[in-house]
């Protein structure tokens, strides 16, 4: 039984492992060994965030990335100990839409938000939080990534518990879902040219939506 157990665990790191793949873990050991001070405004979250130059779009040397492109909220909970480490002043996630394409249910990524707001509310309580919301994906213009598209329906109800859980542990919630959207719900094409991504013009959006809470 014990082999068992051991076996099952070992095909477990293993299947996570080849899952996130290389780029994972040459981005995480980089975000290993750079530094964070106290005084950074920290944006984590997945390929969306990984795309930004975040410190020339703010024009704020203190911004700093720490986006991995296909990054899923259980994932993010073994790479927050470095950021946890420095104290940064404000932390802005967003995560989400790489789970639901993976059939990870709503419920879920809240609970990983949670225990990653817990260990932030513990180990680093001066850190400022911002839960940012799941952006839209737009399946009708584009058909690269279909798996995201099949689950956008899941994307409001999403941010709904997100922005429950963010009055429960006392963080703010901010809409950029609403920013990007277009009239049907769906990711405005005018800013993406895959249904998925941002181009330039959808991080100017997605910058004025939050600059206030980035100063």
């Amino acid at each position: 039984m014990k082999r068992l157990l051991m076996l099952a665990a070992a095909l477990l790191v293993a299947g996570t492992a080849l899952a996130q793949g290389e780029y994972h873990f040459q981005r995480r050991s980089l975000f290993d060994v750079l530094p964070l001070h106290s005084s950074d405004i920290v944006f984590l979250g997945n390929s969306i965030t990984d795309g930004c130059e975040w410190a020339e779009l703010f024009q704020n040397r203190h911004v700093k990335n720490r986006g991995i492109s296909g990054d899923r909220s259980g994932w993010l909970l073994d790479r927050i100990d470095s950021i946890l480490a420095a104290h940064p002043k404000k932390l802005f996630l967003m995560i989400g839409t790489n789970d639901l394409a993976a059939g990870i249910s709503p419920e879920e990524i809240v609970r990983n938000v949670e225990r990653l707001i817990d260990r932030f509310q513990s180990e680093s309580k001066w850190t400022k939080i911002y839960v940012q919301s799941i952006l839209p994906v737009n399946g009708k213009d584009f058909t690269i990534y279909r798996n995201h598209y099949a689950h956008a329906h899941l994307i409001v109800p999403t941010n709904k518990l997100l922005e429950e859980l963010c009055h429960e542990k006392g963080v703010q919630y901010l809409d950029v879902w609403g920013a990007l959207a277009d009239d049907e719900g769906r990711l405005d094409r005018r800013y993406t040219n895959d249904g998925l991504h941002l181009m330039g013009a959808g991080y100017l959006v997605w910058r004025d939506a939050i600059q206030t809470y980035v100063k």
